[in-house]
């Protein structure tokens, strides 16, 4: 029958236990290493100790070893021998990078700063580093976001989270950003010097931006300042092999050209052609002003080895007076002193529109380099001195009356002149003239003078007009009487020309009708005469002529028997009888 088991024997058998598996554990050498480690192994003594200047143990010497331990349980490692440490992995978190610094490995070459990419699992196998000639110092490689199991007895691994411990900036190991309308500008820490003559070192091909530098090592690249430059967007770039600085890309804005004035990039070769002779244009791509011109928009372009001269095409206005256009061309010019031919000076203002045609653009800044040195060294100058010149020969008064004409003479000459430039010259304004106030004082009492006599004169007239007023109102107040007369003279005129017409027109008629009547007479007594002695010749005169008393009795109603007779039979009974009778007489012929 088994005894009972009590609590202090459960304990001592456990103990028992746990002492024959460390003692066991202690025997065999047993290592336990978890997913989240790294075995780094040292070993204690060995036949062969490691060669000068190593550090790390590739044959078994004593020392650091370069294979490290990955997790799980290893054998084999008594204490006595080794000593395994147990390192946490290394984490890079995302957006940012890790940097290494080597502790062993062949020495850098000294035309170089940083250690050689070699291939080594992302610097988690010590061993091919080694082998594959890994140099020791800071390395040209670099850890992106991920989790890497690192011999640290080998590599000294920074993130941001550590940098301040080694005196780098946190930001400095973040992914490198590059904003929207910029451009990262590149400067290589590391490689071999810039070629004499050259500012910048020329574009390298496949190294991912920057991101391989190795790849641009091989290909020639150098340290300093670079032709290209990195566009908007993420990059893993080694802070210590490349710094980026992000300025705005060149914006060209509408109305203007870009006139691109390169340092950097294939050899000098002129295209402006024999017929420009004032300086030299060349392709895109070399140095020199190109020949192609920027058009309006932005281009991601390297401004520390390119210059950008922005001309517009526009017309553009300049004023030689106290104000200035918004481009400030103008800012230094001011009135043009001149001196006329009766010895006066006065100040004109001027202003000059001029346009410059966006082929044209490359020619101008070729031979006076900018937009400014052209209004300076050349409008300057043509304006100016043409205006000197010309003003000699006229009076201050002639400017003043004649300036259309002026302006018209100086518009032709300055077209040509400046036209030779490469410069369209659109219009050339004469502004204020300000000529000596003494002059001016005598023009203004001549003036005046003559505004007064012109004023005496109109007054003079005025009085004129009024009098010949006066005279025409009295005139219109009589004038119908006089009309009225004029009328009565005409009327009596007309009526005795009527009286005279009328007159004469009678006596006309009258002696129209006394010949008439004569004639007639003498007809009617030559045809009575005729009659006559027709009648005496047939009747006799006797007979004849008791014919015509009857005829004429008869024609006459000459009364042979009276109407009344009164008789002797009663003297007053025919009275009386006679009297009725005349007065029937008369009553009847009345009535009829």
């Amino acid at each position: 029958m088994l005894a009972a088991i009590t609590p202090l024997g459960l304990a001592m058998t456990a103990g028992s236990v746990l002492l024959g598996l460390c003692a066991l554990y202690w025997l065999l050498g047993m290592v336990l290493i978890n997913e989240r480690q790294v075995g780094i192994v040292i070993k204690r003594f060995a036949s062969r100790s490691l060669p000068p200047g190593r550090l790390l143990a590739l044959e078994n010497e004593a020392g650091y070893q370069a294979d490290t331990l990955a997790p799980g349980l290893h054998f084999g490692y008594w204490r006595w021998q080794y000593q395994v440490l147990k390192a946490p992995v290394t984490e890079v978190q995302p957006g940012e990078i890790a940097l290494l610094v080597a502790a062993d490995g062949a020495p850098i070459p000294a035309e170089r700063m940083l250690g050689k990419v070699v291939e080594c699992d992302s610097y988690q196998d010590a061993r091919r580093f080694l082998v594959n000639g890994g140099e020791r110092g800071r390395q040209l490689g670099l850890l992106t976001a991920g989790t890497y199991r690192i011999n640290t007895a080998l590599f000294t691994v920074i993130t941001a989270a550590q940098a301040a411990a080694h005196g780098m900036a946190p930001t400095s190991l973040l992914v490198q950003r590059v904003e929207p309308d910029m451009v990262g500008i590149v400067t290589t820490l590391d490689g071999r010097p810039i070629e004499p003559g050259e500012i910048a070192g020329p574009t390298i091909a496949q190294h991912d931006n920057f991101q391989h530098p190795q790849a641009f090592l091989a290909g020639g690249g150098r340290r300093g300042l670079q032709e290209q430059v990195l566009l908007s967007g993420s990059w893993n770039l080694n802070p210590w092999f490349a710094q980026v600085e992000q300025v705005p890309m060149v914006e060209v804005p509408i109305g203007s050209v870009g006139v691109v004035i390169s340092f950097v990039g294939s050899a000098h070769v002129d295209v402006s052609g024999q017929d420009f002779k004032h300086g030299d244009l060349v392709n895109v791509g070399h140095k020199g002003v190109w020949v192609s011109p920027l058009y309006p928009g932005k281009h991601p372009l390297n401004t520390r080895v390119m210059k950008v001269e922005r001309v517009p095409t526009t017309n553009i206005v300049l004023n030689w007076a106290s104000r200035t256009e918004a481009h400030h061309f103008d800012a230094k010019l001011s009135s043009i002193t001149v001196r006329s031919r009766d010895g006066f000076a006065f100040n004109l203002d001027v202003s000059q529109i001029i346009h410059v045609g966006a082929l044209d653009a490359p020619k101008v800044i070729s031979r006076v380099g900018s937009m400014q040195n052209l209004v300076d060294h050349v409008l300057q100058p043509i304006v100016g001195n043409y205006f000197r010149n010309s003003a000699q020969d006229y009076t201050v008064l002639d400017f003043l009356s004649a300036r259309s004409h002026r302006q018209t003479e100086a518009a032709e000459h300055i077209r040509a002149a400046i036209g030779a430039y490469d410069v369209q010259a659109i219009d050339t304004l004469i502004g204020d003239i300000n000529p000596p106030a003494e002059l001016m004082q005598t023009q203004t009492d001549r003036k005046i003078a003559e505004e007064q006599r012109k004023t005496y004169e109109v007054q003079e007239a005025a009085q004129v007009q009024r009098q010949q007023l006066v005279r025409q109102t009295s005139l219109a107040d009589i004038q119908q009487q006089v009309v009225g007369a004029e009328q009565g003279v005409n009327i009596a005129e007309l009526k005795s020309n009527a009286h005279v017409k009328q007159a004469t027109g009678e006596a006309e008629a009258t002696r129209l009708r006394a010949l008439g009547e004569a004639e007639a007479i003498r007809a009617t007594g030559s045809a009575k005469a005729e009659a006559y002695r027709s009648g005496v010749e047939a009747l006799g005169s006797q007979g004849y002529t008791l014919m015509q008393m009857m005829q004429i009795v008869g024609e006459r109603n000459v009364r042979i028997v009276p109407d009344v007779a009164v008789n002797g039979s009663g003297a007053s009974g025919g009275l009386m009888d006679g009297l009725l009778g005349v007065m029937l007489r008369k009553e009847t012929a009345r009535a009829t």
